[in-house]
């Protein structure tokens, strides 16, 4: 038996979620209807009133219907239902979620759904799910699914696809997945093209010694994804070899994962190991893609598509200083190991990016903010000789070892 929320704008919607909610009570679940109009009287008794999610964005709810302003109701919701609901689901109180909207109720629904953790059940029945759904979805594994029609009353057509929905959230988390015997701990490793010959090596030699290896490719989204699945608690560790993102982050590239790229395994305290793989690169698209502001920089044409540049002294400096920074919030054992004869391929010895006082600003700015007891281990080779595979391997399973005798 489990508690599936209902969240939507019950004065605009009520019948619809009644209805939804209707069906999988007779499925033998229970509900937890969750308000987050504003406008109207809500057309169903909620369990969970609009004035407690606003409360929970610290929003004074009379004042907010006083100004009978959509698009400002509409983001007081957005930012308390997802407080409002991972509370819930922390507390145990639901195993599941479905709503359904136009685009306020898209925006606030999926909002809610992108603060639960990955492999919770979510359901989003909305007019918006055939277009663009990235910024939505985001990188969760929301489950979007088309109204066809607008979320309008109940007719002919919207009666058996809410009932469909219904049936599809119902069945969600009715799901018992099997455990294999052969599931193994989770590893989860950061890549790039440049980076990919020691994320090999790597991820061989902790599938030998018994881990089960997930690789995300540093290119924004992959970085976010590798933070969200950490933060969800399926990983036992992470390998993160390539934390480029972060020159895009600070210079202004095309890759960048955000602001809290590196910081999920840090404040859960998963056993890391961080390197400044390719943080020589800030990536562009072709090369007229490239600001104005950045001519007379050093360039390397990857393809007819990507367009790399090489980060300076100072900039190197910067993100020394960052990264610095977000290993300092680490709650668990962690190793920062630096490659001394290289951060990527194209910055070896002989290579196109191959800048030793940039590195050395690096590495340099990196140790001088880092905390002292945070574990530093140099490898006096490039990122991808095998040597240093060897290495990270060799302290992640040591911090692995630290962590479970903690």
């Amino acid at each position: 038996m489990a508690t599936i929320a209902v969240l939507g704008t019950f004065d605009t919607k009520g019948e619809e979620h009644a209805y939804v909610a209707s069906l999988i009570r007779a499925r033998g679940h229970h509900t937890l209807l969750l308000d987050v109009g504003i406008l109207d009287t809500p057309g169903v008794p909620p369990d969970i009133s609009r004035t407690e999610v606003a409360a929970a964005a610290g929003v004074d709810l009379a004042a907010l219907v006083a100004r009978r302003d959509r698009g400002e109701s509409v983001a007081a919701m957005t930012r308390g239902a997802p407080l409002l609901v991972s509370r819930l689901q922390q507390e145990g109180r639901i195993d599941g979620i479905i709503s359904l909207g136009g685009g306020g109720g898209t925006a606030i629904g999926t909002a809610a759904m992108r603060a639960l953790p990955i492999g919770f059940p979510k359901l989003m029945v909305s007019t918006l799910a055939s277009g663009n759904t990235a910024p939505y979805v985001g990188v969760k594994d929301i489950v979007m699914m088309p109204s066809v029609a607008d979320v309008a009353g109940l007719n002919r057509l919207s009666r058996k696809l809410l009932a469909q929905a219904a049936g599809a959230i119902c069945g969600m988390v009715e799901t018992q997945v099997p455990v294999a015997a052969s599931d193994r701990p989770v590893i989860v490793a950061s890549q790039f093209g440049n980076t990919t010959p020691c994320v090999t090596r790597a991820r061989a030699l902790l599938e030998a010694a018994g881990y089960e290896v997930l690789i995300f490719a540093a290119t924004g989204t992959g970085g976010r994804t590798l933070e969200s699945l950490v933060e969800s608690g399926l990983v036992s560790g992470v390998l993160d070899i390539t934390t480029t993102e972060w020159a895009d982050e600070l210079v202004g590239g095309v890759l960048t994962a955000g602001p809290t790229r590196c910081e999920a395994a840090a404040r859960t305290g998963v056993p890391a190991i961080i390197t400044p793989g390719c943080l020589d690169m800030v990536n562009f698209g072709e090369p007229a893609s490239v600001p104005s502001r950045f001519s007379g920089r050093r360039f390397y044409h990857h393809n007819a598509q990507v367009t790399l540049m090489r980060t300076t002294p100072e900039e190197n400096a910067e993100l020394g200083r960052i990264l610095a920074g977000k290993c300092n919030l680490s709650t668990g054992p962690i190793t920062v190991v630096f490659p001394l004869g290289g951060i990527s391929m194209i910055s070896a010895p002989g290579q196109p990016f191959h800048w030793p006082e940039a590195d050395a600003a690096l590495f340099g700015e990196w140790r001088r903010h880092l905390r002292p007891d945070i574990r530093v281990v140099d490898h006096p080779g490039n990122i991808n000789d095998p040597a240093f595979a060897d290495l990270c391997v060799a302290e992640l399973l040591r911090n692995l070892t630290l962590a479970r005798k903690a």
